[in-house]
């Protein structure tokens, strides 16, 4: 590398560290999150780069945010970026640096959002810079989008706009998305995600004086639905032990997350509540038997007992990581130029990917981050100053393989 290239490249770094501060610092947290300043922050950014910007409103003050990098085919299928640009409650007292700071110690940049997943918002910025910076044009037009509300399942956001003519209108072919941070030498990358389901477990009963040894009370109920969800869940965990490939995303998880019932001690109560987290995976399960098996749980525990659903999104199939996906073939050739060691995984949680692949539009998800511990969610979230440069030049060239792959469409 030349001098005067270093010296470019060093001005390219400072700006891109100095964009991802400014960004972590806009405390774009839930409950009630003001996006001005988001959009603000982004409108400056598009300026910079020299790109033109739409700002959506699907539901108002909920902004969705698209930068568009045109290409020299632009009547081809797209490639959208995705990235939201919201993030969940901090426990400030459980920090050693305040959250919304983006205080760089040891290297490493301290916020919440550094890599969930403002960073890949401003990484996929910063490798168009770069790109158009070293005179290098693609083929296929680039959409930037900065998505609300995907922290609290998107309903307002990607889950909407999916289904809007302004999403249509972007036309698009494939989808990048955020990943996860991996601890090892490895990246991970997903190609599918699981259904989530969130049920209110109703069990009623017979009411009356707790001195009293009533039939068919609401605890007995409860106790027998408790008692089927955590054999289930420990034969789902067995799964794991006996198949060291599988990954957490590849089991149905069940997890009681709420009870609630009784007024209080010497009241036998009406009825008990129980809240159940269930993610159901794309794949070698079939969902109609396995909500026949809740619903025979149920009628087992005894009369009455049923199930609310606060959420039921359907199971989704997986993109394909094969040669029928062009868009993966470029992608995987752009990760083995660069000698990255890629393994495949179902998504443990919920991203914006899946309402994406639910209007039948492939989605990867892939943050360049490895030989991180993964602290999406935790205290102390960070991530290292070299690790967040080095993934700008992973993006330049996967956005170079990706945006350049030819037209099979007609």
């Amino acid at each position: 590398m030349s001098s005067l290239s270093a010296v470019r490249k060093d001005a390219f770094d400072t700006q891109a560290v100095r964009n991802f501060c400014e960004y972590l610092r806009i405390a774009s947290v839930h409950p009630d999150v003001n996006y001005d300043a988001c959009v603000t922050f982004l409108t400056k950014q598009a300026t910079s780069l020299d790109l033109p910007i739409q700002i959506h409103y699907v539901v108002p003050r909920k902004p969705i945010v698209i930068l568009t990098w045109t290409g020299t085919e632009p009547t081809w299928p797209t490639i959208l970026l995705n990235s939201h640009i919201d993030v969940v409650p901090v426990f400030e007292d459980k920090w050693s640096h305040q959250p919304f700071s983006a205080n760089i110690d040891d290297q490493k940049i301290y916020a919440r959002g550094t890599q969930d997943m403002k960073s890949v918002g401003i990484q996929y910025l910063e490798a168009i810079r770069r790109l158009k910076q070293r005179g290098i044009t693609l083929k296929r037009t680039i959409h930037i989008s900065f998505m609300p509300d995907e922290e609290i399942g998107g309903a307002d956001g990607m889950r909407q706009f999916v289904h809007t003519k302004h999403f249509q209108k972007l036309n698009v072919g494939i989808a990048l998305d955020e990943g996860m941070a991996s601890p090892t030498e490895e990246f991970v990358l997903f190609y599918g995600e699981r259904c989530i389901w969130y049920l209110h477990i109703h069990c009623p009963g017979t009411p009356g004086h707790g001195s009293l040894l009533l039939d068919g009370t609401a605890g007995e109920k409860a106790a027998y639905i408790l008692n089927k969800l955590f054999a289930f869940r420990k034969q789902e965990r067995q799964k794991l032990d006996d198949n060291p490939s599988w990954t957490v995303g590849d089991v149905i998880t069940l997890n009681v997350t709420q009870m609630g019932g009784g007024v209080q001690n010497n009241v036998v109560p009406p009825e008990f509540v129980i809240a159940v987290d269930c993610r159901i995976p794309p794949i070698n399960v079939d969902v109609t038997q396995w909500e026949e098996t809740i619903n025979q749980w149920c009628k087992e525990a005894g009369s009455g007992v049923w199930i609310e659903y606060k959420q039921k999104l359907p199971q989704v199939p997986p993109s394909r990581l094969d040669s029928s996906n062009p868009y993966w073939i470029a992608f995987k050739e752009a990760v083995d130029h660069l000698g990255l060691k890629v393994q495949p995984q179902i998504f443990p949680g919920g991203t914006d990917s899946r309402y994406v692949r639910g209007v039948g539009i492939p989605a990867i998800g892939f943050s360049p981050i490895n030989n991180t511990p993964v602290l999406l969610h935790d205290h102390d979230e960070y991530l290292g100053v070299d690790t967040f440069l080095k993934g700008i030049e992973i993006y330049c060239q996967i956005l170079t393989s990706v945006g350049n792959v030819e037209d099979i469409t007609g």
